[in-house]
């Protein structure tokens, strides 16, 4: 009986009715449970995170930063968080709702931004106050395991983002200060350099102040000499000025009565000016009487010559004659010089009239005047008694100053003194000055003063010092590819395993006959074999075409994973063909120990010591290596000896296979009926 035959036979059992047909069917498809499906449900879980609530509670209120800048951080930060979906953000009024909610699974998680976020900030910028900025995030084992440390990546790139664009712009405000020192040095040079001649000129002023201080000591001198005159004087001033005080006292005694003497004389002018008009006018009137009775005469003469011519006792010229005889007797007669005489009288009565009348109006004045007058020598008086305390006063005074004005002499000596050190320091300042001036621009030219260009690239160096360049020799395209390698190979034992629930390691037919134990192992190794081929290439398929897995190299990777079912289907098979039921339950037991020893999840070093022995001893964790190597398209240098070794797992299942045919040749009670069967 030949491999094949045996094989044949065992392929032709299981399909003979519908019913195996459809059980190698489904055994067929059993690795796509564990691989297709498995992989299609976690494919790319990152980019359906946004199907999960979270809560976010912006709290923060802004704060304003030292040069006047506006901060809105905690918006800001919300903002981004919002626009990137990375999670589906439910924005919460307050922290107990958000709380509540993760607690009553309303919400994956809760992420709060206190109200001192952007103060906190920017407290950097006052060193006795620099308080960090926190993101307080809530979580709730119970929603979810491994979404914990999904948000602990998230809030700790937020952390990087806004520490980095932080510290950028604190590192920018940093050099502009280096900036700003420059110029101010720069400034300082110039300043020191003005300084230096300022000095200088201070130098010369010192000079010349030396010399008018002596110049003053001169003055000084000779202002003491003056105030010593006068004070001197100022003691003769009060002397006179008592003499002064009392002579008007004793002339304001003896006026006193002045406005009443004054006040008679004017009444007796008054009288003496009425007596005197009433005189001329008497006089004035005996004038006028004479000049009448003058002119009445001469009169009466011209009527009596009319009549005495109308007469004709006299003639015309007879009647002239006698008028002139009258006229020439009246004008040189004694009525005439009687006349005369009385007219002058009459005149200087008349002046006498109007002098006393004047001296009435005088006298009268002088009456009204005299009270002003004794007022003016009452204040005369008491104001020679002020200037007589006054002076008092002035003379003090005087030798107070005269005590001063020696005091200043001393000062003025001091003063020369002083200003003569001035003058040698000020020598020495002006070399000092230049000196610091020199210095101040060597200075300026070590100090920092960066460009705006210059500011923010020193700037972005200084907020995120350290870049990571990652270069990824081999990288999967998503969740479900980095998982791809281990539910794989995992799905390919099990679909081998699956096998062995309907399948026979070794037919009794074949027990029973003449054939070679090898040839028999081998033939009942054939059909599982086959089987899991079909499986292999099937999940190769559907994981290409179906879920996109696109490895970098299709080909090897399905020969790969034909090289691993050969392996596994020979270790399965040979494992269960010698221990029978019992040994389904040791496939199980290495199935757990090779899900936890070949590094499809985590690397395989963090396991326990112990385990680290099943995975070199076991084939799984080589196959997940391969895998990995086959569809992200890393070194393939470790293919041929993973294959090698695979082919060794092969021929090690052969052996158990032919130690199982030579130990079931021999028939016993247990072989007919055994204790247990699954």
């Amino acid at each position: 009986m030949t491999v094949l035959r045996l094989a044949r036979s065992e392929l032709k059992r299981m399909t003979g009715g519908l019913l195996p047909k459809l059980t190698i069917l489904a055994l067929t498809m059993v690795p796509l449970l564990y691989g297709a499906v498995y992989l299609y449900a976690n494919w790319d879980p990152y980019g359906n995170l946004n199907q999960i609530d979270a809560a976010l509670v912006v709290e923060d209120t802004g704060a304003t930063s030292k040069d006047g800048t506006e901060l809105q951080a905690g918006k800001k930060v919300a903002d981004s968080l919002i626009e990137g979906h990375v999670f589906n953000w439910k924005q919460v009024s307050s922290a107990e709702d958000a709380d509540a909610g993760v607690r009553t699974g309303e919400y994956a998680f809760a992420l709060r931004i206190p109200k001192d976020f952007s103060s906190n900030l920017v407290s950097p910028g006052s060193f006795d106050a620099a308080n960090q900025a926190m993101l307080h995030v809530t979580t709730n084992d119970a929603n979810n395991y491994l979404l914990s440390t999904i948000v602990d990546k998230l809030t700790t790139a937020v952390h990087s983002t806004v520490a980095k664009e932080v510290g950028e712009e604190t590192a920018n405000q940093l050099l502009t200060g280096f900036g700003t020192i420059h110029a101010s040095i720069v400034k300082a040079a110039d300043g020191a350099t003005e300084l230096a001649t300022g000095v200088g000129k201070l130098s010369d002023g010192a000079a010349t102040l030396h010399t008018g201080t002596t110049q003053l000591v001169t003055g000084a001198d000779q202002l003491v000499a003056g105030q010593t005159q006068l004070r001197d004087g100022a003691v003769q001033l009060n002397t006179g000025a008592g003499q002064l005080s009392s002579g008007l006292t004793e002339l304001r005694n003896k006026t006193a009565t002045l406005p009443a003497d004054s006040q008679k004389l004017a009444d007796g002018a008054a009288q003496v000016a009425a007596g005197n008009a009433e005189l001329n006018a008497k006089v004035q009137d005996v004038v006028g009487q004479l000049e009448a009775a003058d002119q009445g005469l001469r009169t009466r003469v011209v009527e009596s010559n009319a009549r005495l011519v109308a007469a004709g006792v006299l003639t015309q010229e007879q009647a002239d004659k006698v008028l002139a005889d009258f006229d020439s007797a009246a004008a040189s007669g004694p009525v005439t010089d009687a006349k005369a005489k009385i007219s002058g009288d009459a005149a200087k009565i008349q002046q006498l009239s109007d002098g006393s009348a004047a001296v009435s109006a005088g006298a009268a004045k002088l009456a009204a005047a005299t009270p002003a007058l004794t007022d003016a020598i009452s204040k005369a008086a008491d104001g020679a008694g002020q200037l007589n305390a006054g002076a008092s006063t002035l003379a003090a005074g005087q030798q107070t100053a005269l005590d001063g004005a020696a005091k200043l002499d001393d000062g003025a000596h001091q003063l020369d003194d002083g200003a003569g050190q001035l003058a040698s320091g000020a020598v020495t300042a002006s070399d000092g000055s230049h000196t610091l001036a020199t210095e101040l621009a060597k200075g300026a030219g070590d100090i920092p003063n960066p460009n705006d260009e210059q500011k923010n690239s020193v700037s972005k160096v200084i907020a995120d010092p350290v870049a990571v360049d990652n270069v990824s020799q081999a990288k999967a395209g998503s969740y479900g590819a980095g998982l791809a390698p281990f539910f794989l190979t995992l799905a390919l034992w099990i679909g081998v395993f699956m096998l062995v629930q309907a399948m026979r390691p070794i037919t009794q037919r074949a027990l029973a006959s003449n054939a070679p134990a090898w040839k028999i192992a081998v033939g009942g190794w054939l059909p599982f074999f086959v089987v899991s081929v079909l499986q292999a290439t099937i999940l190769t398929l559907v994981v290409d075409l179906g879920l996109g897995l696109n490895p970098a190299h299709p080909i090897g990777m399905w020969l790969f994973m034909l090289a691993a079912v050969m392996a596994f289907s020979a270790i399965i098979q040979g494992i269960v063909a010698l221990m029978g039921t019992p040994g389904k339950f040791v496939v199980l037991i290495l199935l757990v120990l090779q899900l936890v020893s070949s590094g499809g999840t985590f690397p395989w070093q963090t396991t326990p010591m112990p385990l680290h022995v099943v995975h070199e001893v076991l084939p799984m964790g080589y196959v997940v290596t391969g895998m990995r190597h086959l569809i992200y398209g890393g070194e393939l240098s470790m293919i041929w000896p993973t294959v090698l070794g695979l082919l060794g797992y092969t021929l090690l299942g052969a052996a158990l296979s032919t130690l199982a045919v030579r130990k079931h040749k021999m028939w016993t009670l247990k072989t007919l009926k055994p204790e247990i069967a699954v």
